[in-house]
This record gives structure tokens, sequence and C-alpha cells, in this order.
């Protein structure tokens, strides 16, 4: 497992650097507006990418939040019992998953909503006939017909929300780096931890791969914006105060034969 361990002593040192850290946020803005011009301008060909088919969409993106969760759980609960085992603090970080898996039901049910509300039913594909008798975007498309509102990329928001989601959650990482863990939990926390950051790269790959190949560039703006959004109010206003899950500890871990 010593590759493994490099591998980890690079990735924190990585989210070390504070020019990396305190600007990760500014780069789904920028790749969303970058690749919104490249893409009314047709300057990015066609690849695997462009197809909604391909294997990162359907078996991650399209659960990407399931992921997420999958993968962040056992590393808070493991990482956060190195800092202490009470059972108020762990709850604590805990309800961050439920405060974020909130946020992701209810941006993505406002787009649903808002799709739905701005939207008619059409008959083809050259939006002329519309046809009345179906109301929402679920019972138009059950009848095989077109449905054209306002859609918020749900893509944009969740790839954003979620990258910046994990790599606030997973900081505590730099002080766990010197702590005193034995074999075992160490092995599982560094494995998860790079998986963690693997998760990340396939969701800013795919945010890319939105921006540049799908929707219109208000949608994709405007999604990216609520993932910002919803990210800076929780770690950057809520968790800042006393009543809130708090921020994932930082400092260095005390032993753990004090909290046994």
């Amino acid at each position: 497992m010593a590759a493994v361990d490099v591998i980890v002593d690079n990735l924190v040192t990585l989210w070390r650097i504070p020019s990396i850290r305190q600007n990760f946020h500014w780069i789904f803005l920028l790749i969303s507006v970058v690749g919104s011009v490249l893409k009314e301008l047709e300057l990015v060909p066609q690849t695997y990418f462009s197809s909604t088919r391909n294997a990162l969409n359907v078996y991650f993106v399209k659960v990407s939040w399931g992921w997420t969760l999958l993968l962040l759980t056992p590393f808070l609960l493991l990482s956060n019992s190195s800092f202490s085992r009470s059972v108020s603090f762990l709850s604590r970080r805990l309800l961050s998953l439920a405060v974020a898996t909130a946020v992701w039901y209810a941006f993505t049910e406002t787009f649903f909503y808002i799709e739905d509300a701005t939207g008619s039913c059409y008959e083809t594909d050259a939006l002329d006939v519309v046809n009345k008798e179906f109301v929402s975007k679920a019972s138009c498309r059950r009848a095989g017909f077109l449905w054209d509102g306002y859609d918020i990329s749900g893509h944009s928001f969740i790839l954003a929300y979620s990258a910046l989601f994990i790599v606030e959650e997973t900081a505590p990482m730099a002080s766990l780096r010197t702590a005193k863990l034995s074999a075992l939990p160490r092995m599982v926390l560094n494995l998860l931890y790079v998986a963690l950051n693997l998760i990340v790269i396939v969701w800013v790959w795919m945010f890319a791969c939105t921006s540049v190949y799908f929707h219109d560039p208000s949608h994709k703006l405007l999604g990216t914006i609520c993932g910002l959004i919803a990210w800076y109010l929780t770690y950057r206003v809520w968790y800042l105060k006393p009543f809130s899950p708090g921020l994932p500890p930082q400092r260095q871990p005390k032993e753990r034969k004090q909290h046994a």
C-alpha cells in the first residue's frame, strides 16, 4: 500500500495549496462560460462523450448523488471519529450529508417544476404543433411527444455542487496524515480518499462535457450558479454559525485513547 500512501500525500499537498483550494469553485463558472461559447460556435468536434450513452454518463452522472453518498458516508464516519467519538459530534458531521441531500432534492425538484410550468407539449421536433392535452413533461413524453420548457441544467448543478461538497468534507485528511491510526483504518481511509478524489475528477470532466455538448448557455450558467450558491450558503455562511452541522474539523486529532 506504499503507492497509495504516496498518492494520498500528493493529493493532500495539492489541496493544501491556497490558490487551488480557495479558487476551486471558480473553475466551474469558467468552464461553463467557455464551454457554452465553444458549443455555440460549434468549435468542439463530436466525440464519445457527446453522446448521452457514454459509460460515465450512464453509470456515474445519472446516479452521481448516490456515488457521492456511497463514498463520503464511510469517509466521514471514519475520519471524524479520529477527532472525537462523541455521539453529538459525529451526528452533527453526518447531518451535513442530510443537509446536502435536502439541498440536492430541493433544487432538482425546483428545476423540474420550472420546466413543467414554462413548457408545452409538441407533436414534432419542429415545435410547430402544440398538443394541449398533456400539461406535464412526464405525461407528454409517455405519449411519445416532445416537451419544451425552460430546462435548467441539473447536470451542471449536481456535478458542481457534488465536487465542492466532497472537497469540503475531505479537508480533514490533511490533519489525519500524522494521526496515530491503526493499519486497517488508515488503509480504508486512504482508499476512500483516493476514490473520492477520482470521483471529483470525473465530476469536473463530465461538467466540462456538459458545457461543450449539451443545453442552452443560460440553462448551464443558471444550473452552475445554483450549485455555487448552495455550496456558499452552507459552507461559507450557515456552517460558520453555532446552530449548524459546523465545518469539517481540520485541527490535529487527539490520541485515540483519549476518546476510548
